[in-house]
């Protein structure tokens, strides 16, 4: 880990960290990223050596890094979304670091506003906040923005599902971080008799991680 000058035009300390193989850049407008988040990288590559041909797309991507490590070992295209133009900033700066800005474009705004109706991706990973609205007290070090979930940690989530299954191709794959068993239970709750069936979960120290394929 190492600390740079502060950026200018932020007033904020930057900070530089590993992610796998790669090195992210990040501040405190910014959720700093979680080491464990890369099974959800590795997981979303495993997914890709065969998923249908075609882009991923990564929902709340934050400083870029899930995304990031997810394309790094392969020719895909990735687009990174974010409503947080600091976190949009960052992703851009972190894609050219690691050498893949010609085929990553990173888009601020609302995700479904940002994409085209006729955009379709491969994989899409999402790691929206799902933290209670009533919790975020107990993470004074994390931006709100970013760690904000709503009532019940999953208004952003549901967003997440409802743009993954507009935008996947048949075949392709969500990939989404949530917090709590009774999150993974609502999602189970709402995707019984969907398209977009859940396939896997997975358990990690600090949260879980879904898999969901299109039919």
């Amino acid at each position: 880990m190492t600390a740079t000058p502060t950026r200018p035009g932020t007033g904020t300390q930057t900070e530089t960290i590993g992610f796998g193989p790669l090195r992210i850049t990040f501040d405190g407008r910014v959720l700093r990223p979680r080491p464990w988040t890369e099974a959800q990288s590795a997981w979303a590559a495993e997914v890709l050596t065969t998923a249908p041909p075609g882009a991923v797309l990564e929902l709340c991507a934050g400083a870029g890094q899930i995304g990031l490590l997810a394309v790094v070992g392969s020719a895909r295209p990735l687009v990174c979304v974010d409503l947080d133009p600091a976190a949009c900033e960052w992703a851009r700066h972190n894609a050219e670091q690691a050498g893949l800005a010609d085929r990553v474009q990173v888009r601020e705004g609302a995700m479904d506003d940002v994409l085209r109706d006729s955009e379709r991706f491969a994989v899409v990973v999402a790691d929206p906040p799902w933290v209670r609205s009533e919790e975020v007290l107990r993470y004074p070090e994390d931006p709100v923005l970013a760690i904000d979930g709503g009532a019940d940690g999953m208004a952003v989530a549901w967003t997440c599902v409802d743009v993954a299954r507009r935008h996947l191709l048949p075949g392709g794959s969500l990939l989404i971080q949530l917090g709590t068993v009774e999150q993974v239970d609502a999602l189970r709750d709402r995707m019984h008799d969907d398209d977009l069936v859940i396939y896997e979960v997975r358990w990690c120290d600090r949260g879980v991680l879904v898999r969901l394929d299109l039919l």
